[in-house]
């Protein structure tokens, strides 16, 4: 007898621990990413792109900034996904600056191809996104309002991402020159690919 999709079970729930690790992973994913941009002078989208913004104009710590711009969105979240959610998020930005500002303390870079950290950085952020999601959680950000504007107006999610993050490229050319605005780019789309290929519904199951 043929096997059909229906005989497949359900997945599991994450456990608590299942969880923290994967707060924890992805977290630490995403903030080598972020270092790596960081290194080569590069920015990237989202609210950690307006992060990078105002890093590089003030010389503020990064991972205040970071924690400082996601913090409103992070309450935002609880209108609009829930409070598991919204926990879960704001958890996630905490380590994710926490990192940010230890990480330094433990790792340098004697060398860096800013080619090389755009998309390797790409990519270890967008794999750290991808756990995040798997478990129910996210950075925050501009994602959250991408969302809420797609459940009340009709506008689609993708779109107001895409839109906001090309209006934040755009205004990085006012802070750093046009090739690394371009090597930020590259970055980008090696965080959606990432993303893009490995978040989808009908190939992925488990949450």
């Amino acid at each position: 007898m043929t096997d059909t999709l229906d005989d497949t079970p359900s997945p599991a729930r994450h456990t608590l621990w299942d969880d923290a690790q994967g707060l924890l992973t992805g977290c630490l994913f995403c903030a080598l990413g972020l270092l790596m941009f960081r290194e080569a002078s590069l920015v990237t989208g989202g609210t950690a792109g307006l992060a990078f913004l105002i890093h590089y104009v003030q010389h503020w710590p990064l991972s205040v900034v970071l924690f400082a711009i996601n913090l409103p969105f992070a309450l935002f979240a609880f209108l609009v996904m829930g409070r598991i959610f919204t926990l879960k998020t704001f958890l996630a930005i905490g380590l994710l600056s926490l990192y940010v500002a230890f990480l330094p303390k433990v790792i340098a870079f004697q060398h860096l191809d800013p080619v090389f950290a755009a998309v390797m950085g790409g990519l270890l952020a967008g794999t750290g996104i991808l756990i995040l999601i798997r478990h129910g959680s996210s950075l925050g950000g501009l994602n959250i309002m991408a969302i809420y504007l797609q459940r009340k107006k009709g506008w689609r999610a993708g779109t107001v991402q895409m839109v906001a993050d090309a209006a934040i490229l755009l205004s990085a050319l006012l802070v750093v020159s046009y090739d690394k605005v371009l090597l930020s780019l590259l970055g980008a789309i090696a965080v959606n690919l990432v993303i893009g290929v490995n978040h989808r519904t009908d190939r992925y199951f488990g949450m």
